[in-house]
């Protein structure tokens, strides 16, 4: 099935967020109308202000990149925020626009909905299969019923609603705040600011052993408006590099592009997560598609990303 987004009004619902703007970024080369809207204008948490802009815009597809998003610590901090907030954000984008008769949805996901012990690599029917990793359940909840609301649609009411589930991902527009953000943006700042304060030791969280799997946002989008062109159907697709690594190992990476020389302390007292988390990306493949850019070049643009933006904005909120 295919679905031409040349002459559509597209909605990318979150798009000051690091993947819907590069959703936004990516959809500018294909001839059609996109569509956003400040959160000064519409609460998306606000059914109503949902339903009445949705009604006026006419949007013909659209994505849901909207949400709350954070690392462990922020997650295991504020759950209720976590869980309330995205399950009102994606009920009130996905239900409005049935409502409105748009064309195709695709909601984004994130890769915690699977089991914490989930045989690796992991498919997509994975899913439900087993218990969550505690540090970010609440998240996951969300985003698992995101994918139903998604699926019931489509059962209910023949909508073209589907799913993808990004890994981990990382890019410009991170958010590299050390109290919410994710690992990448975490050890980019600290690489950078160990190796400006001519420190010895750069301090990472935990033993270092847990692998991840990490995607630069614009192959994330790219693959976002690729399944929105050519995928319709119940399940969800994993959307990731199909490769791993540990923490460690990124660490090293990272202090080598940033250029900090100095030695690599762990704290102990950290949580891990959970061991191991790398989604299969073989449905993905199936329908053609490829992650063009590679880790280490990714790396480097992030942190020249967090260089000529990202310590900017820092410097501003903290008045230095």
């Amino acid at each position: 099935m295919s679905y031409d987004l040349k002459g559509k009004r597209v909605w990318v619902a979150g798009h000051r967020g690091m993947v819907g703007s590069a959703i936004a970024r990516r959809l500018k080369s294909e001839s059609c109308v996109v569509l956003t809207v400040d959160r000064s204008d519409v609460d998306l948490k606000d059914q109503t202000a949902v339903r009445t802009w949705i009604t006026k815009a006419r949007p013909d597809a659209v994505f849901v990149a909207a949400a709350k998003v954070g690392g462990i610590l922020a997650n295991d901090t504020y759950p209720a925020d976590f869980l309330y907030d995205n399950l009102v954000i994606e009920a009130n984008v996905i239900e409005g626009s049935f409502r409105a008769g748009v064309e195709k949805l695709l909601f984004l996901g994130s890769s915690c909905i699977y089991p914490k012990f989930a045989p690796q690599p992991i498919v997509e029917s994975a899913l439900l299969t087993g218990d969550l990793e505690p540090t970010n359940e609440w998240y996951a909840i969300a985003k698992i019923a995101g994918i139903k609301l998604c699926q019931a649609y489509r059962k209910q009411h023949g909508a073209d609603f589907i799913s993808a589930m990004p890994t981990n991902l990382y890019g410009p527009g991170d958010n590299f705040d050390l109290n919410s953000s994710h690992v990448m943006p975490a050890l980019i700042r600290k690489a950078h600011e160990a190796k400006t304060r001519g420190d010895k030791d750069l301090t990472v969280w935990g033993t270092g052993k847990p692998l991840r799997e990490f995607l630069h946002v614009d192959d994330c989008a790219d693959a976002c408006v690729h399944l929105m062109k050519c995928y319709s159907d119940v399940e969800h697709v994993n959307v990731g590099s199909g490769e791993d690594l540990s923490i460690l190992e990124l660490t090293r990476l990272v202090c080598e592009v940033v250029g900090f020389k100095g030695g690599i302390v762990h704290d102990l007292t950290k949580p891990d997560g959970t061991p191991r988390k790398l989604m299969s990306a073989a449905k993905l493949r199936s329908t053609g598609w490829r992650p063009l850019i590679a880790l280490e070049e990714g790396i480097r643009s992030s942190y020249n990303w967090y260089l000529e933006t990202g310590l900017q904005t820092q410097r501003v909120q903290t008045g230095d």
